[in-house]
C-alpha cells in the first residue's frame, strides 16, 4: 500500500519529561521497518516483554491488513474487488466490512468530501503517473470522471450479511486515506493482546496511544509545520488513549502554467482544493478515524470544517497560509473538542 496521496505529515517525536511509571523503571521495546508504503514505529513499554515475539506479531499483523486494503497488491481484497465486473453481492470478510463502515460514516457526515471511490478522479488529475507536461483536465473529462465517483450511489455495503456490491462494474475502492490508520489500530490491538498497555504505533505519521510514556506521562506529539523545504514543528499536544493523524497539501502537489495544483481532490467538485487551509490534524477514539477525519476536514478547509467539528464535537486543529502576511506565515485555529483534549 502506498504513503496515501492525502498523506499525515505528523512529526511523531515523542518527548521524555519528568514523572515515572509506577514507580519503577520499564522495559522499552522499540520496534520500526517498512510497511504500507512508508514506515512504522512502535514503542512499547512493560515488563518482561520479548522483542522478537512482538516484532513477529506486529509485522504478521501488517501483512495480513495489507492482503485485505493494499490497493498495490492485485491478490488483496480490496484489489480483486476493485478488478471484478459481477454487480452481484460478494462475501467480504469483516475487517475490510468495518473499514468500509467506518469511511461511509465519515463520506455521509463530511457530505461526500470523503471517499473511496476517489480513483478516476486521482487518475485524471495525474496523482498516478502524470507527467509534467500533461495539461490540466477539462471541464468534460472532470465531468466524466465524476460519473464514476461517489461511494454511497456505488457501493452498498450490508454489514449484517457481511456482503458488499457495486452499482457499476467498473467502481473500484481505494482505502488510501483509511487503511493506514486501521492498520495502526489492529497493530494496537495484537500489543494488546500480549498485555501491553504502555505504548505508541505509528505509520507514516498516523498513530495511536496507550498509557504513558516512560517518564510516566501523557505521550506528547510533534504536529508537523507545513513547509514542504524543512521539518519543523508547529505544535506540541499531549496524547493518550487516542488516534492521531494528520493531512497536508505542500509535498504532493504540481504546477502547470504558473498555478499550483494539490493533490487533495474535493470528490464533490472534482477538482484540488483551493482553500487556504494546509494542514488538518486530527485526534480521534482511534488511528483510523483520525486518518479519514483528516482527509475529510483537509477537503473541507478551516471553515467549513470548523462548523462540522463543532457539530460533531470532533477534535481538529487547522493550519492556514496567511497569504497577506506572506509565503511562509500561517494562522492556526482549533475545534472546542481539540482544545479540550490537548489543554490548549
Amino acid at each position: 500500500m502506498p504513503r496515501k496521496s492525502l498523506i499525515a505529515l505528523l512529526l511523531s517525536a515523542v518527548l521524555a519529561v519528568s514523572g515515572c511509571w509506577f514507580g519503577s523503571e520499564p522495559q522499552e521495546v522499540r520496534l520500526s521497518g517498512e510497511t504500507m508504503g512508508t514506515t512504522y514505529s512502535v514503542i512499547a513499554l512493560g515488563n518482561d516483554l520479548d522483542p522478537d515475539v512482538l516484532k513477529k506479531t506486529v509485522e504478521g499483523t501488517l501483512a495480513a491488513v495489507n492482503a485485505k486494503m493494499s490497493n498495490w497488491d492485485p491478490a488483496s481484497e480490496v484489489s480483486t474487488f476493485s478488478a471484478a465486473r459481477s454487480t452481484a453481492p460478494v462475501r467480504i470478510s469483516p475487517e475490510f466490512a468495518h473499514v468500509l463502515a467506518a469511511a461511509g460514516d465519515v463520506h455521509d457526515k463530511s457530505g461526500g468530501k470523503f471517499d473511496v471511490t476517489l480513483g478516476p478522479l486521482i487518475e485524471l488529475w495525474g496523482f498516478g503517473p502524470r507527467k509534467p507536461q500533461d495539461p490540466v483536465p477539462t471541464d468534460d473529462a472532470i465531468a466524466v470522471a465524476l460519473e464514476g465517483v461517489g461511494q454511497s450511489r456505488l457501493l452498498v455495503l450490508d454489514a449484517a450479511a457481511g456482503t458488499l456490491k457495486k452499482t457499476a462494474p467498473e467502481t473500484g475502492i481505494n482505502l488510501s486515506a483509511i487503511a493506514k490508520g486501521y492498520g495502526v489500530d489492529a497493530v494496537a490491538t495484537a500489543l494488546h493482546g500480549f498485555g501491553v498497555e504502555h505504548y505508541m504505533v505509528e505509520i507514516g505519521g498516523d498513530l495511536v496511544t496507550k498509557g504513558e510514556n516512560a517518564k510516566g506521562e501523557a505521550w506528547r506529539i510533534g504536529i508537523e509545520k507545513p513547509d514542504s523545504a524543512a521539518q519543523t514543528v508547529q505544535l506540541i499536544v499531549p496524547v493518550s488513549n487516542h488516534g492521531l493523524a494528520t493531512s497536508g497539501d505542500y509535498r504532493n502537489y504540481f504546477e502547470f502554467e504558473g498555478r499550483r495544483y494539490s493533490h487533495i481532490l474535493d470528490p464533490v467538485a472534482g477538482r484540488p482544493v483551493t482553500h487556504a487551509t494546509t494542514s488538518v490534524t486530527v485526534i480521534a477514539q482511534n488511528a483510523m478515524l483520525a486518518d479519514a477525519w483528516a482527509t475529510a476536514m483537509l477537503v473541507l478547509g478551516r471553515k467549513d470544517g470548523l462548523t462540522l467539528a463543532e457539530q460533531h464535537k470532533l477534535a481538529v486543529f487547522f493550519i492556514e497560509r496567511d497569504v497577506q502576511a506572506g509565503e511562509d506565515a500561517y494562522m492556526t485555529s482549533a475545534s472546542s473538542a481539540f482544545d479540550a483534549l490537548t489543554g490548549n
